[in-house]
């Protein structure tokens, strides 16, 4: 029946809870986001169907609004796509949207791009079970207005060597950050940071300095000898994968593009 139909492509955009799958990308030796979209696809559609994300989220790390695109000749209208797909889905990934775009729409190929990520830290004398999967536990107490100004040194486009994992082979590592804003709510902080582009690792890093700065071991002034340094050792550890969440991608253009 889908050979009568003309192939299109159809965009989603796709929540998930990262705690149980080993990233977005096809791994050898765990389930994951794109597995699962895949597999979930031929069960509705009837087709080999790869889909193709815009953000390789890790291991653990979440998502309110990743983007990926995939192939279809499924007469399934695009934005009934969502709907059907989430008939098959665990409960812990969902299609917010489906729209269809030109054939040759790429979701990391577009300008004008903006990403935004949050990062959330649970900081009380005791975790709470609640937030585990969701948040790093920080013991120690933070100031948020120290992580503040450390943060501004951050925003604009500079080259940030220093908060990139050094596995990367990423030649460019010059981004440029829109904002960071902090907000603390309780025992509960939010970093939540608006670029064009992100490096490996490089918000959860972020994360990591501004922690060290947040307890006092960096000054926020520390920042900007980090980022000057373009160097990784200079900057904090890593933060936990559980607390990162892709909040949401912004394209210039929406609908059929290059249509």
């Amino acid at each position: 029946m889908c050979g009568y139909f003309d192939m299109r492509r159809i965009r989603i955009v796709v929540a998930y809870d990262g705690t149980d799958y080993c990233g977005w990308q096809l791994q050898p030796n765990g389930i994951t986001i794109e597995e699962v979209l895949n597999s979930r696809l031929k069960r509705l559609t009837g087709e080999d169907i790869h889909v193709i994300g815009a953000s390789r989220t890790d291991s653990g790390v979440h998502a309110l609004g990743n983007v990926a695109v995939f192939d279809t000749e499924s007469p399934i209208p695009p934005d009934r796509m969502a709907y059907a797909l989430n008939q098959k889905l665990p409960r812990d990934i969902v299609i917010v949207r489906s729209d269809e775009v030109a054939l040759d729409w790429h979701p990391r190929y577009q300008r004008q791009v903006t990403k935004t990520y949050e990062y959330h830290i649970y900081n009380a004398s005791v975790p709470n079970p609640l937030k585990r999967k969701h948040s790093a536990f920080i013991s120690f107490p933070l100031e948020v207005e120290k992580m503040r100004q450390g943060a501004r040194w951050l925003v604009g486009e500079h080259d940030f060597a220093s908060f990139c994992n050094v596995r990367t082979n990423v030649e460019d590592t010059v981004r440029r950050i829109d904002s960071i804003e902090l907000e603390r709510t309780g025992a509960d902080i939010t970093v939540r940071v608006t670029g064009n582009g992100f490096l490996y690792n490089m918000v959860r890093i972020i994360a990591g300095t501004l922690i060290r700065v947040g307890r006092g071991f960096y000054t926020p002034e520390k920042v900007k000898e980090i980022l000057d340094a373009k160097e990784r050792t200079e900057a904090g550890v890593t933060a936990p994968p559980e607390g990162l969440v892709l909040v949401e991608i912004k394209y210039e253009c929406h609908g059929l593009e290059g249509r």
